[in-house]
């Protein structure tokens, strides 16, 4: 019996190293070669798209961005790897990508089946459907019968098929791997419409002939959190990505932002110096330095200033906060306490 409980406390000794090894492996292999590296779309604008030089930015970008500020204190210490829709979990599982931040949405059938962890929500998005403005559709109750482009290996086509089964509508799908290839096809006229997440309608739209030519129907068919996603079994990293974006959100509501955060440095407010690491040692709690929230905001900004450069209504995109306004403000984001 001795013997017995002293072979499971040495398994459970084996286990609990075993989890503690594997919790840190992403962080300290971050460190050790010197950059995030960042699984991407293959160009989305407004949320991670290259320019021709290869510079990439939008509010998924933004995300790496801030994950490496945290971490190495530069916020350009980050590699982009595009991925298609199909490939990206593949990416991240297999270890070519640190953290996933591609337009991707949180579902149950993800967060439990592929071995991977959603750790927020950076923008709330809900599929809908973009067609010409001559054929005068006003409503998607009015596509009955169309064919219908979109990306395979997502969401979107079973979002389509309860869409117009519920609504007794026939459809014809015409599928593409790469959201380029959705894109040419709609504006050659191989389809009636084209859906995806809303947000990358608008995004997509800019990349038309004639983007004027073209209208975003009012309806929203689907719940599409997106946001980044890492492997399981790594609570470090989970933790490091998940308290990232909450740093973004919680400086946007005590108004610290990236041209404020300096002077902030001196209050007497006990929220804000947990955040801005003056008070307490929360960095040392994920792995990195106390001033990690400070480089965040100081280097990319809190996420109000992130939303408004890369999306918002004085972007090419022209995206109203809506839900992803602050909680506070009647929207969607809302961030646990740094304490």
């Amino acid at each position: 019996m001795k013997k017995l409980m002293k072979s499971v406390a040495l398994s459970v000794t084996a286990l609990g190293l075993a989890v503690a090894g594997a919790q840190a492996a992403t962080l300290d292999d971050v460190k050790a070669k010197g950059f995030v590296q960042c699984g991407v779309s293959q160009g989305l604008p407004g949320f991670s798209n290259p320019d021709d030089k290869g510079n990439w930015t939008g509010l998924d970008v933004d995300l790496c961005r801030a994950i490496a500020a945290a971490v190495f204190g530069d916020a350009e210490k980050v590699k982009y790897t595009p991925l298609s829709a199909k490939e990206r979990f593949t990416a991240l599982q297999s270890g070519e990508v640190d953290v996933l931040s591609r337009n991707t949405t949180w579902t149950m059938s993800r967060d439990t089946s592929l071995g991977l962890n959603f750790a927020g929500v950076n923008y709330y998005d809900g599929q809908g459907f973009m067609v010409r403005s001559s054929l005068d559709v006003k409503s998607a109750l009015e596509l009955s019968g169309a064919s219908i482009c979109t990306n395979t290996g997502t969401t979107t086509e079973l979002n389509v098929a309860d869409y117009f089964r519920a609504n007794n509508m026939e459809y014809e799908v015409v599928a593409f791997e790469k959201a380029d290839e959705v894109v040419a096809a709609y504006d050659a006229g191989r389809c009636d419409v084209y859906t995806t997440d809303q947000s990358g309608l608008y995004a997509q739209r800019l990349k038309l002939t004639n983007p004027g030519e073209h209208i975003v129907l009012p309806e929203i068919i689907s719940k599409e959190p997106l946001g980044p996603v890492v492997r399981q079994g790594d609570d470090q990293w989970f933790n490091l990505v998940k308290w990232t974006h909450f740093a973004m959100v919680n400086a946007e509501e005590f108004g610290v932002t990236s041209g404020n955060v300096d002077e902030m440095m001196k209050t007497e407010n006990p929220g804000i110096k947990r955040l801005l690491g003056t008070e307490g040692t929360f960095g040392e709690m994920i792995g990195v330095g106390n001033d990690w929230a400070y480089n965040i905001i100081k280097q990319v900004g809190n996420y109000a200033e992130t939303f408004d450069r890369n999306v918002g209504p004085e972007t090419p995109l022209q995206i109203s906060r809506g839900v992803n306004d602050l909680w506070s403000k009647g929207g969607l984001q809302y961030a646990p306490p740094v304490r």
